[in-house]
């Protein structure tokens, strides 16, 4: 049955959030422990571990359970184009910030959504090392380990924690500077999560990230009261042929104008 109500998702994202646990305890038996990884592509790319194929197997083989009639895009699943014909798809990415993973730091997380008909609209990240389990369903908030979560909602810069790639900030900071750059979050999904509970007030994501990195976590931040979307205000479609995006901003309403509007005459872009 189409999750095309709120009592449905909500059924839905308890599920999720069980199926999501599951992932995390298998994760965390492979922390900090020998495990084989490789570079994508000819070498030059991303790496993958074991871990990350055995926690997308289980969410394949979970999450299909879960929801039958569902399309399937993952970061560690070869794309099947069957997904573009279903208007209800699962979105995951197994391992979100798979250097920091391999490298024994906390900073990654599980991240899954459901995309109904190009947007996200139940929504679960984990992160397993610190325990931290934030869900959101549309239209019904968002919360961290079941308290309800919001977006820094202010208007100035200065003092403000931003995160993002190097070169956005050294071009946002020429025309709203006083800004405290945040520490490192490797985990992109993790990154805009931060948005969501208030810790971060502006985040940045450089150019060619993933439905994987985005789907969940953009659900999160609106749930929050805040807003996701590219550096020129486009609102972020999933589901299509070539599942890539743009250099990308989330942030409360306000700051997120304000950035929208310095873009418009300085473009603040990761190139």
């Amino acid at each position: 049955m189409p999750a095309s109500d709120g009592a449905d998702r909500a059924a839905v994202a308890e599920g999720l959030t069980e199926i999501v646990r599951e992932g995390g305890r298998v994760a965390m038996g492979l922390f900090q422990s020998p495990v084989k990884s490789w570079l994508k592509g000819t070498g030059e790319g991303s790496p993958v571990s074991e871990a990350d194929i055995a926690v997308d197997l289980l969410m394949k083989e979970r999450l299909c359970a879960l929801e039958r009639d569902c399309g399937w895009l993952s970061e560690e699943t070869e794309d099947d184009p069957d997904r573009l014909a279903r208007e209800r798809i699962w979105v995951v990415d197994p391992i979100d910030g798979t250097r920091a993973f391999l490298a024994g730091l906390p900073d990654w997380m599980i991240s899954v959504a459901l995309v109904e008909r190009g947007r996200p609209t139940v929504a679960v990240l984990y992160a397993p090392v610190t325990d931290e389990l934030f869900a959101a369903v549309a239209g019904k908030g968002a919360v961290r380990n079941g308290a309800r979560i919001n977006v820094d909602s202010g208007t100035a810069f200065a003092g403000a924690h931003i995160a993002g790639p190097q070169r956005m900030l050294n071009k946002l900071s020429k025309q709203a500077p006083g800004f405290v750059i945040a520490p490192k979050v490797h985990s992109l999904a993790l990154r805009l999560s931060r948005v969501a509970e208030g810790r971060i007030a502006v985040a940045f994501g450089g150019p060619n990230s993933h439905d994987w990195d985005l789907a969940a976590a953009d659900l999160l931040v609106h749930e929050a009261g805040g807003v996701l979307t590219t550096m020129t205000g486009e609102t972020i479609t999933y589901n299509r042929p070539l599942p890539r995006h743009e250099e990308l901003v989330a942030a409360g309403r306000p700051r997120h104008l304000i950035v929208s509007e310095i873009n418009a005459v300085h473009p603040i872009v990761a190139r």
